[in-house]
C-alpha cells in the first residue's frame, strides 16, 4: 500500500514553524533604556538593542563608537564617550591626554559618568573609581562610600548619598562644591561651575556660578530630572516639557517648544532631548540633521543578525519541502 502523500502546503507550515522557533528565542533578548549623552560638540545615542551611535566634533575619535554592543548606559563630555557594558566593565573613546579614557581594567561598575576630562564610576557595592585631570582633586573620591548616583562636571565630581545627602570634590571657585546641607535629593547633575540637584518633592536647588542664570531655579516646580552643561541648566517636568535658565548665546537654551520628552543631556552651551518616541531633539544642535533621524527605539538596520538568520534559515527550509514534495510526486 503506497504512503499518504503530505500535501504541500502542510510541508511548507511545518518548515516555516519550524524554522523560526530558534531566531524567535534569539531574538527575545534583553532590551535597554534608550538614552542621549552630551559631550561639548558630539551627541551620543545608546538604541535599545545596546548599540550606540554618535555625531559631531570626532577630532579626537569621541564618536567612533559604531562597534559598542552590549551598552546599558553612556556618558559623554568634554571630547570623552564612556559606555557601561551589560556585564559591568566600560569602554572609551576619545581624547585621553590625562588617561580619562583609561577604564579597561573596571568591573563590577553599574554607572559612569563623564567630566570635562576625567571619568569617574560607581561600583555596585556603593564606592567610585575615576582616573582623568585631577588638577582640583577633582576625582580624589576613593574614601566615598554608599554613593547610589555620581555625577561629573568641568573641575568638580558630586556624589548622591542613599540618605539623600551629598558629597563634592574639586575646584570650588565658585562654591559649586558647597553642597553639604542639601538634604533629600534624588538626582545630581554637575555642569562648568555649578551643581544642580533635584529634591523629591519636584524642586531644584544649584550652587556655584551664576554669572548667566544657571543658578536661578528656585522656582521650578514639578521637575523628574535636570542636567546641566557650561553656563546653563535645564528641568525635565513630568508633563515631558523642559524649562531652562538664560543662556549666554542665544539659541541654546530653545526647549520652551519641546514636547513628549522622556531625558535630557547637557552640553557645554546646549542641550538635546529624548522624546516618547524614541527621536532625538536639540537646542541649537544639529549636525547635517542627522539627529533629526535617530530613532533609539529601533535596533541598527541590518544588524539584527537573528532576525536575518530566521529569514535565511525559513528560506532554505520552504525550498528543501518544496524539493521533497515534488520527489514524493514523481515516486
Amino acid at each position: 500500500m503506497k504512503d499518504k502523500k503530505i500535501p504541500l502546503s502542510v510541508l511548507l507550515y511545518i518548515a516555516l514553524v519550524s524554522s523560526f522557533i530558534l531566531p524567535a528565542s534569539a531574538i527575545a533578548q534583553e532590551q535597554v533604556m534608550p538614552m542621549v549623552a552630551k559631550g561639548d560638540d558630539h551627541t551620543v545615542g545608546l538604541r535599545v538593542d545596546g548599540t550606540v551611535v554618535a555625531v559631531g566634533d570626532n577630532s579626537h575619535g569621541q564618536c567612533n563608537v559604531g562597534n559598542w554592543k552590549d551598552i546599558v548606559q553612556v556618558a559623554a563630555d568634554g571630547d570623552h564617550t564612556v559606555g557601561l557594558k551589560a556585564d559591568g566593565t566600560v569602554v572609551a573613546v576619545g581624547w585621553n591626554k590625562w588617561g580619562q579614557c583609561d577604564v579597561d581594567n573596571w568591573t563590577d561598575i553599574v554607572q559612569v559618568a563623564a567630566g570635562g576630562a576625567q571619568t569617574v564610576s560607581l561600583k555596585a557595592d556603593g564606592t567610585l573609581v575615576a582616573v582623568g585631570w585631577n588638577e582640583w582633586a577633582q576625582y580624589d573620591v576613593g574614601n566615598w562610600t554608599d554613593i547610589i548616583q555620581v555625577a561629573a562636571g568641568l573641575s568638580q565630581t558630586v556624589g548622591l548619598k542613599s540618605d539623600g545627602t551629598l558629597v563634592a570634590v574639586g575646584w570650588n571657585e565658585w562654591a559649586q562644591c558647597d553642597v553639604g546641607n542639601w538634604t533629600d535629593i534624588v538626582q545630581v547633575a554637575a555642569g562648568g561651575y555649578h551643581t544642580v540637584g533635584l529634591k523629591a518633592d519636584g524642586t531644584v536647588v544649584a550652587v556655584g556660578d551664576n554669572g548667566y542664570d544657571q543658578c536661578d531655579v528656585g522656582n521650578w516646580t514639578d521637575i523628574v530630572q535636570v542636567a546641566a552643561g557650561g553656563d546653563n541648566t535645564f528641568g525635565l517636568k513630568a508633563d515631558g516639557t523642559v524649562v531652562a535658565t538664560r543662556c549666554n548665546t542665544p539659541g541654546h537654551c530653545n526647549v520652551s517648544d519641546w514636547t513628549h520628552i522622556v531625558q535630557i543631556a547637557a552640553g557645554y552651551y546646549n542641550a538635546v532631548g529624548l522624546r516618547t518616541n524614541g527621536t532625538v531633539v536639540a537646542a541649537n544642535f544639529m549636525v547635517d540633521g542627522k539627529l533629526a533621524k535617530w530613532n533609539l527605539l529601533l535596533p541598527v538596520p541590518l544588524m539584527n543578525w537573528p532576525l536575518i538568520g530566521g529569514i535565511i534559515a525559513a528560506v532554505m527550509a520552504v525550498g528543501l519541502a518544496i524539493f521533497l514534495a515534488r520527489r514524493r510526486r514523481r515516486a
